[in-house]
């Protein structure tokens, strides 16, 4: 046997491993992306392969913890793709003021920067007051962060010039205060959002949702997953709700491609057939 093929067989062990002893599906994770994930974690450990994880994985679960968050935890920014945000204060906006209470759902929120810039541009489009946000993962250690929302001071600049680029209409201080070398989201940007566990891969749906943002997730399952994913995205949305995407995703190719309307296909932005 090839050492590529003991690799391959290596790492399908370990995502076995992961499934039966506690429930985390990767089966359907594209190899490419889970292996260089991998790799990573073992480069910050003592850990020299992957079936070397196996034994202290079956028996310490915050081993579990540790790779569960190097495996799911993608690199992310406040108003990343400002031209995203730009086209949802646009038309998407209107779409959304047409409803008495609004129900967004983040999925795969990660450690929360994307769901506080859409609590902000909620806020100055009028309709944060009769919105519930609820931001989901499956990484209880990422939600943690989101729950907290602070962040390293020196990602502001970059987070700043997003929000401008995005549309935003205040000064962007006026969201978050300093403290030490981080910055913490205001308690106000807070009080409509709910953090919860929640697989996109096993779990069920969310009901009645007008806005879903699922962004930079899909890009890391492959084909059966994706289309799992946009099942449960196509149930959890009313008539006419709308689905943002990642930039490198789309509903094209994918089984549900005829259920979705493209509004702005450079933003990956749709929304769900009557």
């Amino acid at each position: 046997m090839k050492k590529v093929e003991i690799e391959n067989l290596e790492v399908e062990l370990l995502i076995e491993a992961i499934f039966k002893r506690y429930g985390y599906d990767f089966r359907h994770y594209s190899r490419a992306s889970f292996k260089r994930r991998i790799n990573n974690f073992l480069s910050k450990t003592s850990f020299n392969k992957p079936t070397e994880i196996i034994p202290q994985l079956l028996y310490d679960r915050t081993v579990l913890e540790s790779l569960i968050y190097n495996l799911s935890v993608p690199v992310t920014e406040m108003f990343r793709d400002p031209f995203v945000y730009k086209a949802i204060r646009g038309k998407i906006v209107d779409i959304l003021k047409t409803y008495p209470f609004l129900k967004v759902w983040h999925a795969g929120c990660a450690t929360g920067e994307e769901v506080y810039s859409m609590a902000i541009l909620l806020k100055e489009e009028g309709l944060y007051d009769h919105a519930q946000i609820y931001a989901t993962d499956f990484n209880n250690e990422a939600l943690e962060k989101s729950k907290k929302g602070i962040y390293p001071v020196e990602s502001i600049k970059g987070y700043t010039a997003n929000y401008q680029k995005s549309g935003g209409k205040e000064s962007f201080s006026k969201y978050y205060h300093s403290k030490y070398d981080s910055v913490i989201v205001n308690q106000d940007l807070k009080k409509n959002i709910v953090f919860a566990n929640h697989n996109l891969s096993t779990d069920s749906v969310f009901g009645e949702i007008h806005f879903i943002m699922c962004r930079n997730v899909l890009i890391y399952f492959d084909q059966t997953l994706q289309n799992r994913v946009l099942k449960l995205f196509y149930d959890s949305l009313i008539n006419k709700g709308i689905l943002c995407l990642g930039t490198k995703e789309s509903t094209q190719f994918s089984d549900f491609q005829e259920h979705f309307i493209t509004i702005n296909k450079k933003a990956r932005i749709y929304q769900k057939r009557t």
